[in-house]
């Protein structure tokens, strides 16, 4: 047994001085203090600690740091964000954390013509936001990221984005990645010679070949490292104009986002509860969020209006002339206004947060108890309601009240389909909250199964429960990995993996 030991031990520091090799001494480290960070995050996952960090410059590393990881078998799990909510970059095997925030973090390209960005993989949201913004682009956002969350990584988890508008449903375009044998690669029109002065430029995403960027989406850093990626950007609207309404009957008003959006009405639209609502209001204008609450509708639909950079005016026009005749002839009970009662400015205040990210150094999910566990998935708008419905029933069971749970609907594609999330606050420091919400969860995951919830990004857990439901579908997975990874180093124990 001690012998063992010291062979591992043996081990561990031949993998260690190789790994200073490649990056330098000043790029690795073996310190508790440091790999206690990476241990663990927001989420409700179990802790578990890497057994080195490295901070790689190029892609030309990570590929060096890959074959020895192959070598020795041992995993890796790539970083790029600087706050984590899913439990994703938590090693379940210990390993080689490869972050990349510290170094591959620029913004390599904007190309203003073609409307694309070409961005590092730990460039963040407030990097690149502020970047488009100096010059009248913007990129089209999910609902309040962290400001330090990566972008590509958001991108390639599939966050749903707040326009709802098909054109953005995809913001991703080529991309260079490092499969976890070492090899560099691009996709889509980023692989043709010549690039990046080719003509395409990179600006398609699945061709010349097989349409790879899908193969990484949702993948959990399971498939390969992503070094960096051309996105889609669009230009600042030149006009906007917020509409709220008030929501006590949410099918009447999803009925109604039906006929809308399928005309193209408005760029973001989404629907938020009042809890939600009052989170993201009082946090960010500091109001007392519980007189908020009390006097905000059950539901809140926040419409934006835009004009972009062809005859603004006429477009506000001509969408407003088309809401007001639909609310007039076919859905009396709507009431669109541009004011949000008992909110001052609140329009003008959230279209600012709906193309940002949250501007607190709080994140808007940690400020009511101090934590938040999220359940979310996709489904039809017309059955929202009855996901609603279950997931009251079910906290009401486990003694979390149906009130303070947090919802937010997110229309897809003109309401084509729509993001449906719940959000379990609780007091991370009350262990017996924690259980709770842990517990409510662990039970809600298979009756939103059984009901036909789409989960395309499992998390943790709730990955198993996905995975077996759908086994020809995992089984083609473990082949795919076994290519693409045979010794199967890249992020193990994440999805069916």
């Amino acid at each position: 047994m001690g012998s063992k030991i010291k062979t591992m031990e043996i081990k561990m520091n031949l993998i260690g001085e190789e790994l200073t090799k490649i990056v330098g001494p000043e790029n690795f480290s073996a310190d508790n203090s440091l790999l206690e960070k990476y241990s663990r995050d927001y989420s409700l996952s179990p802790s578990g600690r890497p057994n080195y960090v490295v901070w790689p410059r190029n892609a030309e590393e990570i590929s060096r740091i890959l074959e020895l990881a192959n070598k020795y078998q041992i995993p890796v799990i790539p970083v790029s964000s600087r706050a984590h909510f899913y439990g994703a970059t938590i090693p379940k095997q210990g390993g080689i954390i490869i972050d990349l925030s510290r170094h591959m973090n620029r913004i390599l390209e904007v190309d203003e013509l073609n409307r694309r960005v070409r961005i590092e993989a730990g460039v963040t949201w407030k990097q690149l936001v502020e970047e488009l913004r100096k010059r009248g682009f913007r990129v089209i956002m999910p609902l309040l990221p962290h400001p330090e969350r990566s972008v590509v990584t958001d991108f390639l988890e599939r966050e749903v984005p707040t326009n709802t508008v098909y054109d953005y449903g995809e913001p991703l375009q080529g991309m260079e990645v490092v499969w976890p044998t070492g090899e560099i690669f691009r996709t889509g029109s980023a692989s043709v010679p010549g690039y990046p002065d080719s003509p395409s430029r990179g600006a398609n995403p699945t061709g010349p070949g097989i349409d790879f960027y899908r193969f990484l989406q949702g993948a959990q850093g399971t498939m390969g490292i992503v070094t960096w990626a051309n996105l889609k950007i669009e230009y600042l609207p030149k006009i906007d104009k917020v509409l709220f309404a008030p929501v006590t009957d949410l099918s009447y008003i999803i009925e109604f986002l039906y006929r809308i959006l399928r005309l193209r009405i408005g760029q973001e639209c989404l629907l938020l509860n009042n809890i939600n609502l009052a989170i993201i209001l009082s946090g960010s204008m500091n109001l007392d969020f519980e007189k908020l609450r009390s006097s905000l509708p059950p539901w809140t639909l926040v419409l934006v209006l835009s004009g972009l950079q062809r005859r603004p005016e006429e477009k506000i026009q001509y969408e407003e002339e088309a809401l007001r005749n639909i609310v007039k002839n076919e859905f009396h009970e709507v009431q669109l206004s541009e004011n949000l009662p008992g909110v001052l400015g609140a329009g003008k205040k959230l279209l600012k947060l709906l193309r940002e990210p949250w501007p607190k150094e709080t994140y808007w999910k940690h400020l009511y108890k101090g934590g938040c566990a999220s359940v979310f998935f996709i489904t039809k708008p017309v059955l929202a309601p009855k996901f609603i419905s279950k997931t009251q029933e079910v906290a009401a069971k486990h003694g979390y009240l149906p009130e303070e749970i947090g919802m937010y609907i997110q229309p897809i594609e003109h309401n084509r389909a729509c993001h449906l999330e719940f959000n379990f606050f609780y007091d991370p420091n009350d262990l017996d909250n924690v259980e709770k919400v842990r517990g409510l969860r662990r039970a809600l995951y298979p009756i939103l199964l059984n009901e036909g919830a789409f989960f395309t990004r499992p998390y943790g857990e709730l990955a198993k429960l996905v995975y077996e439901r759908a086994g020809s579908y995992a089984s083609v997975l473990r082949r795919l990995k076994n290519i693409f990874d045979p010794n199967n180093i890249m992020n193990p124990g994440n999805l069916c993996f």
